[in-house]
């Protein structure tokens, strides 16, 4: 698949600028109830996407075989419908996923050895932490389709990016516009914040940077 070509620096924005930027282009993206549960709290890359689906009684099969066909740099995606009870993601996968250079992991759902993520520093989202394991509970529906993480819809190759705050989704035909707004609303930030440190009145400095206009959406 190919990915969207758009400025390196978007990897270095907050999701707080990403959200301000997808909502200039009234488009949702802000994954709600998803928060960092364990390793580092930063990560940005292109989805790749697994759903489960509650165990039936033809096949059981396990939950994370998928990981070796995860390329590099990639954010795994996994869409449990928001499942409490059991877990889809453990210690394993977390360390596996760390050596192969994955970017990290959003879940919609819970997952559990978090302590070993924190060990190895692997990035791990989710809305929150169970010990229950996922085996004979769910299976893997469907690899690299879309999925729902939160109340947003991830396709496969859209990015993601999540630091302490949570988590949003850019969809990836639209990433090049999200992010070029995204980058001169930071740097105008960045301006007004170093004139009014510089004693300039912030209300002068945020008038002269059209501060108010900055995130007002697109009519």
């Amino acid at each position: 698949m190919q990915q969207p070509d758009f400025d390196p620096a978007a990897s270095t924005l907050s999701t707080a600028e990403i959200s301000d930027a997808l909502d200039f282009f009234h488009l949702p993206g802000s994954a709600l109830g998803i928060g960092r549960v364990a390793g580092q709290a930063r990560f940005f890359g292109p989805a790749y996407t697994v759903r489960f689906a509650p165990v039936d009684t033809a096949e059981k099969g396990t939950v994370g075989d998928f990981i070796n066909d995860v390329a590099p740099g990639s954010v795994i995606v996994l869409d449990n419908g928001g499942r409490l009870d059991c877990t889809v993601w453990g210690g394993i996968l977390s360390r596996l996923a760390s050596h192969r250079g994955v970017a990290g992991t959003a879940i919609d759902g819970v997952c559990r050895d978090t302590a070993e993520a924190d060990d190895c520093g692997y990035p791990l989202y989710a809305r929150g932490r169970f010990m229950r394991t996922g085996k004979d509970r769910v299976q893997v529906e469907a690899v690299q389709a879309p999925v729902s993480l939160g109340d947003v819809r991830v396709r496969p190759g859209d990015i993601v990016a999540a630091d302490a705050d949570g988590i949003v989704v850019v969809p990836r035909e639209r990433a090049k516009e999200v992010f070029d707004k995204a980058l001169a609303t930071s740097r105008a930030e960045q301006a007004i914040l170093a004139e009014a440190l510089a004693g300039v009145p912030l209300a002068e400095a945020r008038r002269k940077h059209g501060y108010h206009t900055l995130q007002r959406g697109e009519s």
